[in-house]
């Protein structure tokens, strides 16, 4: 006698689910991002296909919003950059009224200028050099590479891909069990193509002691495109071991500029203090 009300209620139930489907749809939920068709397996080979897809430029010149929390607080300001590989760099902390503070190194020697203090340090460029401005302790090369979508990379004795949550995770081990994981995603245009056709994009690189625990974190967001190379607009790079946290978010980026002479060299300004930095 009831049959038909109870097929009503189904109806009405059904009707209900799908309503709250599309409303949760609507708001914004997402399924796991999908891993390729076709999936990677070598570790070596998906590394070195990043590495040929960052190898179109030689220069950069880019304006970059800067907020760094550290020991002494948070600090914010913005930077004009000047990159060229392998290893030069230069970073002008900007002011109203002209630059505070002035980062150079051509590789080997190193120059930081702050107008705020009146000194001049110089030095050999080691990770505590660079670390004196930008709070992240690695060399020039590598800096170059954080900040360009590129990571520094251990040297590991074992290496191993997999695909996780959408993405490419390839686990590299040190001799001394260091470890490292290096998260690439993959183009959504080329999820069902073959694997040496999927184009990477770095998401994610983080180094772990033998311990665990973590020595530093970089990720990498909101990728643009200039003259057909792929650059992260923003970078955040935690490093546990000296506290410090940077984050970056590219304003504008030129590719290959004309780099002026001397531009990774610097010479203290009449009235600067001058002091040696050594490095350990």
């Amino acid at each position: 006698m009831d049959q038909p009300g109870s097929a009503k209620q189904l109806v009405a139930r059904a009707c209900l689910t799908a309503s709250l489907l599309l409303l949760l749809t609507a708001a914004g939920c997402k399924s796991v991002p999908s891993c390729p068709l076709q999936m990677r397996s070598d570790a070596g080979k998906a590394l070195d296909d990043h590495r040929d897809q960052q190898a179109g430029w030689q220069a950069i010149k880019a304006e970059a919003r800067v907020t760094q929390w550290g020991r002494d607080g948070r600090i914010r300001g913005t930077v004009l950059m000047f990159l060229q590989r392998p290893n030069r760099v230069r970073f002008d902390v900007m002011t109203q009224v002209g630059p505070a503070a002035v980062l150079t190194s051509d590789g080997e020697s190193f120059q930081l200028s702050d107008s705020r203090a009146g000194a001049f340090v110089h030095g050999p460029t080691c990770p505590e050099n660079i670390a004196r401005l930008l709070g992240i302790s690695v060399d020039a090369e590598n800096v170059l590479r954080l900040l360009t979508g590129d990571t520094p990379m251990i040297e590991a004795t074992e290496q191993s891909m997999e695909c996780r949550d959408g993405r490419y995770v390839v686990t590299l081990v040190a001799a001394d069990g260091t470890t490292q994981e290096v998260s690439f995603a993959v183009h959504e245009a080329d999820l069902d193509k073959a694997p040496a056709k999927q184009r990477l994009t770095l998401r994610r690189s983080v180094e772990r002691a033998a311990s665990g625990d973590t020595r530093w974190e970089a990720t990498y967001d909101e990728y643009i495109e200039v003259d057909g190379q792929s650059f992260p607009t923003k970078v955040r790079f935690v490093d546990q071991v000296n506290d410090a946290d940077t984050s970056v978010r590219v304003k504008s980026i030129s590719v290959n500029p004309e780099v002026p002479d001397g531009a990774f060299q610097q010479a203290p300004s009449p009235g600067m203090s001058i002091e040696l930095a050594s490095c350990p």
